[in-house]
């Protein structure tokens, strides 16, 4: 088989697609349980150079699935990649393999369309790359009933909907999905269809696909369709060796809170274990008369009314940077970032009134302690100034401005 990394780079930008690494492979084929099937018909879509579909037909081989036969039936558009996919699905004689090189979106929805869902197994890689609003494939899957943001929750969508009552498919995806206003369509779709079964979660997001430089957070899921949801199995290792492989059973009502109505997932580790303190949290944000807001200054496009340091005609502009566990730390000396913004009829409205207000960075390091980092800016802490403004990497929670 091809190496991965000696693929076309802009390939994979174009596609965002990204070649899985074979102990990945290997790793999320073991996540199928054996079933009493005579035939199994596996979907690989956005399949590559089939490092998954080649991991399952390996297991099959070697004596792990009890079938009888087993077609794979591969989706890859690209050309360059199907070919290399072709002559390394050709070597496995024992495999029924059905590469096709069509656009997986449009032929899914057709499929769907029509009724059909003809397979038992999924294993997928999908590509990540957003859907626009207004693109031909946003209006393909909202068709079937399918809305979301990005390809792979597409794919894995898509996927779903064409599993047979008790098919599986195994995914490894961007953590992303998991909260957040965005993909709680998505959310929500999935729950309805299937059973989450296991969750796999990588505590270093550097080193999954490291030749391809990729640092988004993923994680590996597997759901079975039509099935009653019981408890979820949640493993855990520091990279792709696996070397430190833990896992453990939660209810599933400790992986989805039934007190939150946006299907939010949360994934207990050691580190971090379950929110049972959140038991009691029932008020949202508007019952409580509060909003949160980015903060509305763009240093770039104001850059003509930054000043290094305050001055006469200037209100202070805080940054995260301007936030310590010491608290305020204003105005910053030798900063690469500004300290004050001007105060005129134009930028009056990207600022707030002096006040005390709780500021949350709105970035922050998968490595640091805490993912959540808050402060409180006391509003006699600028007393000598009556406004502030607030960079675009902070949230900011506030009654009315």
């Amino acid at each position: 088989m091809a190496s991965h990394a000696s693929l076309n780079l802009q390939i994979k930008s174009e596609l965002g697609q990204y070649m899985t690494p074979p102990e990945i492979a290997r790793f999320m084929v073991a996540m199928f349980p054996d079933r009493n099937l005579d035939v199994c018909n596996l979907l690989d879509a956005g399949a590559g150079v089939g490092s998954l579909s080649s991991a399952f037909a390996d297991r099959f081989i070697n004596g792990g699935f009890s079938f009888r036969e087993v077609k794979i039936h591969a989706y890859e558009m690209c050309r360059a990649l199907s070919a290399q996919l072709k002559y390394n699905l050709d070597g496995y004689r024992q495999i029924n393999a059905n590469i096709i090189n069509k656009d997986f979106i449009e032929s899914a929805v057709v499929d769907i369309l029509r009724g059909e869902r003809p397979f038992s197994h999924a294993i997928l890689n999908p590509p990540y790359k957003k859907i626009n609003s207004n693109s031909a494939h946003r209006q393909l899957i909202r068709r079937v009933g399918i809305e979301t943001v990005n390809l792979y929750s597409a794919f894995v969508a898509l996927a779903l909907e064409m599993m047979m009552p008790g098919g599986i498919v195994v995914a490894i995806i961007p953590r992303s999905f998991c909260n957040g206003p965005y993909y709680k369509p998505f959310r929500q779709f999935i729950m309805k269809r299937a059973a989450i079964r296991h969750i796999h979660l990588f505590s270093a997001r550097d080193k999954i696909f490291k030749d391809d430089d990729v640092l988004q957070e993923n994680i590996i899921i597997m759901l079975e369709r039509d099935a009653e949801q019981s408890s979820v199995t949640v493993s855990t290792s520091t990279d792709s060796t696996f070397a430190d492989l833990a896992s453990r059973e939660y209810p599933f009502s400790d992986i989805v809170p039934p007190y939150f109505d946006d299907a939010f997932l949360f994934i207990p580790t050691k580190e971090h274990e379950v929110f049972t303190s959140l038991d009691g949290a029932d008020c949202s944000l508007e019952s409580l008369g509060l909003s949160i807001s980015t903060g509305p200054v763009v240093d770039f496009r104001l850059k003509e009314f930054l000043r290094d340091m305050p001055s006469e005609d200037t209100v202070p502009l805080l940054y995260p940077a301007h936030f310590s566990e010491t608290g305020l730390n204003w105005p910053l000396l030798n900063s690469k970032k500004s300290n004050a913004i001007v105060r005129n009829e134009y930028t009056k409205k990207w600022l707030y009134p002096i006040g005390s207000y709780c500021v949350v960075r709105r970035f922050s390091s998968k490595e640091e302690k805490k993912r959540i980092v808050a402060y409180v800016l006391e509003g006699d802490s600028l007393a000598q100034s009556e406004m502030i403004g607030l960079e675009n990497h902070l949230n900011v929670f506030h009654i009315n401005k």
